[in-house]
Formats: C-alpha cells, sequence, structure tokens
C-alpha cells in the first residue's frame, strides 16, 4: 500500500465502523462515512491513504488536491507553534513545519508546495522550498512531447512552469498568447527543447505542422460560432489576433493561406468568410 497515493484495494469485509479493504497482505479501514453507497466484498475500489489523527493508516473516496511527489497551490487553514496546516481536500489537514516554509506563511494566504513523506515520522508534509525537489538532471523529456505544467511564477522572460511534477521549463513571452493563464493552475502544453543545462523551453501550442493543423480548426470554429465570419487579415495588429484567437500572427496567417488553398473561406478587406 502507497502512503499518499490512490491505490486500488480489494473488500474484504464489512464491520460496524465501516469496510476493511486488503491488499493481499495488509488490510486498512475505509470509514464508514466514505463507504460507496452499493459494493460487494470481493470487488476492486479505488481510494486515496493517509494517516488519520492518530497516525494510523485509513482509506478515503475523497479526493485530495494534491497526492505525495507533486506540487500543488493550497491555501493556509490555520498557524500554530509548529508551523501551517493547508486545504488539500480532507479532513485532515496538509502540515508544512516551520522548517519547511521559505517564508513565514499566513492564515488564508495561497503557496505553491510539495508534498512528501517525512522519512522520520513517515508522515505526509509540504514544503514551501520547492527548488529542492526539482529535478535538474536527466531530463526524460523530447521534443514535441505533451506534457502537464503548472504555473510558478510570471516574469519579464515569460511563464515559468514545473513539468510533470519534476523538471523547470519556461514559455517564453513572445510565444505566450494566451493572457488568462493563472499562478499555480496546470496546463497543457508541448516540449519545443531540452537545454544542455537541464532547463526546457515550452509552447502552450502544438508545433510544425500539427500546430497550424490546431490553429485551421480554432479559426473554423471562431467562424461557425461567429455566422461565418472573422474580422481578421493580413493587415490586423499581432495583438488584436492574439486576444480573440490566442496564437501568433504568423501561426495566424499560415492557418488562413491554408483554409483558402483548400477554398474553405473567401479573403475580403474587412475579414475572413466562411465558404
Amino acid at each position: 500500500m502507497n502512503i499518499g497515493k490512490t491505490n486500488t484495494l480489494t473488500i474484504a469485509r464489512e464491520t460496524t465502523v465501516g469496510l476493511f479493504l486488503t491488499d493481499g497482505t495488509t488490510d486498512v479501514l475505509l470509514p464508514r462515512k466514505y463507504m460507496p453507497k452499493v459494493y460487494e466484498v470481493g470487488e476492486e475500489i479505488d481510494v486515496f491513504l493517509y494517516l488519520d489523527h492518530e497516525e494510523r493508516p485509513v482509506a478515503t473516496t475523497l479526493r485530495p488536491y494534491v497526492q505525495l511527489n507533486e506540487f500543488a497551490h493550497l491555501k493556509v487553514n490555520y498557524m500554530n507553534e509548529y508551523g501551517a496546516f493547508l486545504d488539500w481536500g480532507l479532513e485532515k489537514d496538509l502540515f508544512v513545519p516551520f522548517r519547511e516554509q521559505a517564508q513565514r506563511m499566513e492564515t488564508g494566504k495561497r503557496y505553491l508546495v510539495y508534498v512528501f513523506l517525512d522519512e522520520k515520522t513517515n508522515r505526509l508534509v509540504s514544503s514551501s522550498r520547492i527548488h529542492r525537489f526539482i529535478q535538474e538532471e536527466n531530463v526524460t523529456l523530447e521534443p514535441g512531447q505533451e506534457v502537464k505544467v503548472m504555473i510558478t511564477h510570471f516574469s519579464d522572460a515569460g511563464v515559468n512552469v514545473i513539468i510533470e511534477h519534476q523538471f523547470r521549463g519556461l514559455a517564453f513571452q513572445n510565444q505566450v498568447f494566451d493572457e488568462t493563464l493563472k499562478f499555480g493552475k496546470t496546463y497543457k502544453a508541448y516540449v519545443k527543447q531540452v537545454r544542455p543545462d537541464g532547463k526546457v523551453d515550452i509552447s502552450f501550442q502544438k508545433q510544425g505542422l500539427e500546430q497550424i493543423d490546431a490553429a485551421v480548426q480554432k479559426i473554423l470554429a471562431e467562424l461557425n460560432a461567429n455566422r461565418g465570419f472573422l474580422g481578421l487579415h493580413d493587415n490586423s495588429h499581432p495583438e488584436d489576433i492574439k486576444t480573440v484567437l490566442k496564437m501568433s500572427k504568423k501561426t495566424f496567417k499560415k492557418a488562413v493561406g491554408q483554409l483558402y488553398k483548400d477554398r474553405r473561406i473567401d479573403i475580403r478587406e474587412n475579414g475572413i468568410y466562411l465558404k
């Protein structure tokens, strides 16, 4: 059984306090309040395992906002003399000792943290000293690979991210066309290149021919949503294209060229029309 992770276990038996689940070797309690309405002894069930207030392994069907060895943007519920306690979607809050706080946390504020297993206490704890948990070497990513990224901060260079809860990445400012991106949120992205120092360039748009195909579909969707008309053309300002379509003017022109070549649109002075 993996503490801090979702486990697939088998329902072994029912008792007055809940269901006992097993992995074939060890049993763990799923309290009655988390029991599914319909179940059978012998069937499998997905549960999250953590330690209760008495430090005993316990199962829940609730889904936490973050699991072991992952990053998340969480809010502080309260503070005491030992540290901060974060809301991670379970009854028992997630603990951040003072020694693991990059800056002193405050109740009600949100922080980017990493969840790990404290080897001394065997407890799930978290840390806002996130740089300790980012892998700088042996970056196992390939150009063009689709990945999940979490935004850590915005800088003059662009949007800084953590890739797949492991690696550091950056989307350069001139390649970011979506102004709705938010700190702490997770998005789909694509690897552009892995640098010799282990840093990774990423893009929020597909690359190469796939990028043009995606842009074509985006333009068609906008045309259909606006009764076959889109007030953008070759002379449109790049910021207007970025605002409406969340793509560069270069990509827009290539996609429009493809649509025109395929005879799917008409190009006029005031914009493009769907045939």
